[in-house]
């Protein structure tokens, strides 16, 4: 029989069994709570990780866009610099060419003033030949001031200097000897302007 006691007892147990019960609910609702709060903490300190690493990222795109901006300025200032050389250039060399020609042109054209009163000249053959004797020594005095000067063709035949177009076969000359000059050569230098067209013997 269940007595008073007995039942009591029965309480107690079911009550400690409740209580129990309660407690382990309890902790579940706190670790769950727990957990919840944990969770916001990580979720919140992850956001604000993120949202320091975007800043940052944002600077450094801000900085990178700058040096961006500050190169292609560079790029187009150096190549209008470039371009402005290159016209410059191109108008120096014009220059210099047209300088040159006027420097040289200014030696011969007194030849060609000569020549053109020798035309108009009246008189023998002999004062003709006279004439065109002073001529070619004033244009030779002209070569001379630009540093032309006559290549010699007397002596051996050189490749360099000489073109031949004639060869004869005379035991009176040496080898490769120049018997006879066709056309005057010149050089400025070391410069050929024209080769002098010989012939040569053996």
């Amino acid at each position: 029989m269940i007595n008073d006691e007995n039942l009591k007892e029965i309480e107690k147990e079911e009550l400690e069994e409740e209580t129990l019960e309660e407690s382990e609910v309890n902790e579940d609702m706190e670790f769950e709570e727990l957990k919840d709060n944990t969770n916001d903490e990580m979720e919140d300190s992850i956001v604000d990780n993120l949202k320091d690493e975007n800043l940052k990222l944002k600077d450094e795109n801000k900085k990178f866009e700058n040096e961006l901006d500050a190169l292609k300025d560079r790029l187009v200032r150096i190549n209008a610099e470039y371009d402005n050389f290159r016209k410059r250039t191109e108008k120096e060399k014009k220059s210099i060419y047209t300088d040159a020609c006027a420097d040289v042109l200014k030696h011969m054209l007194p030849v060609f003033d000569n020549l053109e009163r020798a035309m108009g000249a009246e008189g023998n053959a002999e004062d003709l030949k006279k004439g065109i004797e002073i001529t070619i020594k004033q244009f030779e005095e002209a070569l001379k001031k630009l540093g032309v000067e006559e290549i010699a063709a007397d002596g051996e035949f050189d490749p360099n200097y000489h073109n031949a177009i004639m060869h004869i076969e005379d035991d009176s000359f040496g080898k490769n000897e120049i018997v006879e000059v066709f056309q005057k050569g010149f050089k400025r230098e070391d410069k050929v302007l024209r080769f002098s067209l010989v012939k040569v013997a053996n």
